[in-house]
């Protein structure tokens, strides 16, 4: 579920079949799972991407945020933890690369920012969080697409991670919270917006067709 289909464009077998060249009993089965995991859903006229509606978003941040606070607040709380280093290191590094040549605007470096807040959440040494945190981040990755769309936010993105990741690291474990809470909310915020702005649109193009 990359957004490569339109939020309302129908998930018939036949002609998933045809765009990826395998048979419509490969295309059953993926679509079954998907339907199955919540990233699909069905509608009167078929099978749809999932979109999660507006009013239910700000439900999914606070778990997000739940999860994603634990997994430093765990730390902060036992003296005998800690992150692992050699999980986290790495991919501070990789976002150090980026600050370096940042890459162009793109919907799908969603996916390298639910890497580094899996990777945080998972050097934490808490597995069932970070499973928790990837069930969540499948749910809310349709809008949170809408946050990689502008050389600000992406830069932002960047230097925040990093921000963050450092603090752990230098186990400044407070700071690293209060850094990671402004990360998610103002991406929140943003995610809200652009997305209230895209259902604006999406309904003004359905009441032209009319």
């Amino acid at each position: 579920m990359g957004g490569a289909l339109a939020p309302d464009e129908r998930l018939g077998e036949e002609r998933l079949a045809d765009r990826y060249g395998v048979s419509r009993t490969p295309v059953r089965e993926a679509l079954a799972r998907l339907l199955a995991d919540g990233l699909v859903e069905r509608r009167d006229t078929g099978l749809f991407p999932y979109r999660p509606r507006l009013d239910t978003l700000g439900d999914y941040y606070e778990l997000r945020i739940t999860l994603e606070v634990q997994g430093i607040a765990r730390v902060l709380d036992d003296p005998d933890l800690g992150h692992d280093r050699t999980v986290l290191g790495p991919e501070i590094d990789r976002w150090r690369v980026f600050r370096t040549a940042p890459p162009e605007p793109d919907a799908g470096f969603v996916d390298a920012d639910e890497q580094f807040h899996t990777v945080l959440l998972e050097s934490s040494g808490n597995h069932a969080l970070t499973e928790a945190l990837r069930t969540v981040n499948a749910r809310i990755r349709p809008v949170r697409m809408f946050d990689y769309l502008t050389p600000d936010r992406m830069l932002a993105t960047i230097d925040e991670h990093i921000a963050i990741g450092e603090a752990v690291l230098e186990r400044d474990l407070a700071t690293a919270r209060e850094q990671l809470l402004a990360h998610i909310d103002q991406s929140r915020r943003v995610v809200a917006d652009r997305a209230g702005q895209v259902l604006q649109l999406t309904r003004l193009a359905r009441a032209t067709k009319t």
